[in-house]
């Protein structure tokens, strides 16, 4: 797998949650930046690189996203709905990690393009361990490149299967 850059963004509004997720993610040996976020409006201004995000240096487009589902503002259905509303970006691994296991939930999450889905556990140990599963498990799938903007990199596909679909030329726009 080939990354130039490893940010994980979380979007969690819960401060202890907050604490809790990077905190086990750091004991699992994570070492990429973490860039916490604390609800769906502020994650998609950080993706779109607005106001205090606008330095890419500092606040890269995360590789990997792990969002809340019911947040103030904007929910983490907004961040998928998001996320799949801009091609350049929806190749991006998000998963949803929350406290929420209504079917309902789990469905919507699916059908806007969520990676997968995980109930928070109750305890700090139970967190840790579904975060390391979930971080071996992503740290061996083999993602699109993108740059340090989400801009997905262009491949030669001349002679391969993915020959057959043309490429993203323009950055992403935003659905809103």
């Amino acid at each position: 797998m080939k990354k130039y850059h490893a940010t994980i963004l979380v979007v969690e509004d819960d401060p202890n949650d907050q604490i809790f997720i990077t905190h086990a993610l750091r004991e699992i040996g994570v070492a990429e930046p973490i860039q916490v976020v604390g609800d769906g409006a502020e994650a998609i201004a950080y993706m779109m690189g607005e106001g205090k995000y606008s330095d890419r240096t500092k606040f890269a487009y995360p590789t990997f996203v792990m969002t809340d589902l019911k947040m103030p503002r904007a929910d983490g259905f907004a961040v998928l709905e998001f996320l799949k509303g801009n091609p350049q970006w929806a190749i991006i691994p998000t998963i949803v990690l929350s406290a929420s296991a209504d079917p309902d939930d789990i469905k919507k999450s699916y059908m806007l393009g969520a990676s997968s889905y995980h109930v928070k556990p109750q305890n700090l140990e139970a967190l840790r361990n579904q975060l390391a599963v979930i971080n071996a498990y992503w740290m061996t799938c083999e993602v699109p490149e993108v740059d340090i903007t989400g801009k997905q990199l262009r491949t030669n596909s001349h002679g391969k299967l993915g020959e057959r679909f043309p490429q993203l030329a323009e950055a992403p726009k935003t659905s809103k």
